[in-house]
């Protein structure tokens, strides 16, 4: 079963964070075990709110990610850019569709 992690944060350096996991990413593609797909939303009510949702193929996928000693750095780094201390939901994907 598919596996989405959800980390929600306050920030005033969101290109700086975009930055990061963009690094990130180029560095680790294809590294089993990482997210398959994130999305990142911006509360519109509260432009310095942020809800990103980031999935992986499965919740065993997502736990040897967060094993991951180099995820540890990037989390630390991600929170040092905050505004308010990450948050972070567990979800089993139950369902996707693609609404034509």
């Amino acid at each position: 079963m598919k596996f989405a992690q959800i980390i929600e944060f306050e920030t005033e350096r969101i290109d700086e964070i975009r930055s990061v996991i963009e690094q990130f990413e180029q560095q680790h593609q294809g590294k089993q075990g990482h997210p398959v797909h994130r999305t990142v939303l911006q509360d519109r009510a509260r432009p310095k709110r942020f809800l990103v949702v980031v999935e992986f193929n499965s919740y065993d996928d997502a736990m040897r990610n967060s094993r991951d000693p180099e995820v540890d750095k990037l989390s630390q780094k991600l929170a040092s850019l905050t505004t308010k201390k990450p948050t972070f939901t567990d979800c089993d994907i139950r369902e996707q569709a693609d609404i034509k």
